[in-house]
């Protein structure tokens, strides 16, 4: 009677993880952004969603939670019930985290499971024209010669933003002074008027800046130039060794989210970033599309997991 009641659950069991894919979403989705309205993290999925949930047949909400580097969103995410309907859309910060918050309530590559890559933006770093800088290279003798007179935005220690400005201020060796931010759109208008120096911001929200001619872009944090600026320089050509920093923005959501939904958004994701009108409001902010299986997503955020988490170490990065 046992065996046979054991073996009814089983069946039971796996029809319900069939019957899982088959009806999700039956219910509007949650995605958590860690960071706040205006960033690139925010921005981006916001346009992607718009594609997404035509597909699927079901609203996708987005909140922000910002705070702690994206931390307090994340723990919100690892909370949450894993049934597919809460996501944490976060991006490249999530594997600095580690690093800088020795007592952190959630282990990144355990209690989050990959689900799916959105895509990936350069870093643009942008001065006011006002300051008189025409060029990367003068940047840096001006920062070298008036050590810790340079100041710079972020969304917070450990944020994309912050990670791109550290690993360059390293790599060309001068002293600046960090100044967080809440949102993106704070940190950009206080550049914009010049109160602060410089920003790595996301290229997706610096273009019609830079456009308009309110901003001044030196260089950018990818390994290649981007399209949008093709006259700008990457910090690698411009001659700084292990200052690129790639933002990547992506979907995980809590450890026991179904598979087989995974594999559903996953796919569902990449049919979405196929749309030509998609593709073609993704290009005009510079977001490149990097569709990836989960299992990909996953070994990329392992890798980073070492490399940041090693440069924070080294750079003695800490939170204020």
């Amino acid at each position: 009677m046992r065996r046979h009641s054991l073996s009814a659950l089983l069946i039971l069991l796996a029809a319900s993880s069939t019957a899982t894919a088959d009806t999700w979403p039956s219910k509007p989705i949650k995605a958590v952004v860690p960071f706040g309205a205006g960033s690139a993290t925010d921005v981006i999925p916001r346009i992607v969603f718009g594609q997404l949930q035509g597909q699927l047949g079901q609203s996708i909400v987005v909140e922000n939670r910002g705070g702690a580097g994206g931390t307090i969103g994340a723990l919100q995410v690892v909370k949450s019930e894993p049934d597919g309907y809460t996501w944490l859309v976060h991006s490249s910060a999530h594997t600095v985290a580690p690093a800088l918050y020795s007592n952190l309530p959630f282990n990144a590559e355990k209690d989050l499971v990959p689900m799916s890559m959105i895509g990936s933006v350069p870093n643009v770093l942008i001065i006011s024209p006002s300051k008189g800088i025409k060029t990367i290279k003068d940047f840096v003798a001006y920062g070298k010669a008036n050590p810790g007179k340079l100041n710079f935005a972020s969304v917070g220690v450990g944020s994309a933003v912050h990670m791109s400005a550290e690993r360059f201020r390293v790599s060309a060796g001068y002293d600046a002074v960090h100044i967080p931010f809440k949102g993106g759109a704070e940190a950009l208008a206080e550049v914009i008027a010049g109160r602060v120096d410089y920003y790595f911001c996301p290229i997706a929200t610096a273009l019609p800046h830079i456009r308009e001619g309110k901003l001044l872009a030196l260089a950018v944090s990818s390994k290649t130039r981007a399209a949008q600026l093709p006259d700008v320089p990457t910090t690698l050509e411009a001659g700084y060794p292990d200052s690129d920093y790639t933002l990547w923005v992506g979907i995980l959501g809590p450890v026991g989210t179904p598979k087989d939904v995974t594999e559903k958004l996953n796919a569902e994701m990449k049919k979405a970033l196929a749309a030509p009108a998609l593709r073609e409001k993704l290009d005009k902010i510079g977001v490149q599309t990097t569709p990836m299986s989960p299992e990909e997503f996953g070994a990329l955020i392992k890798t980073e997991l070492n490399t940041y988490g090693d440069f924070v170490k080294k750079s003695g990065i800490k939170v204020n």
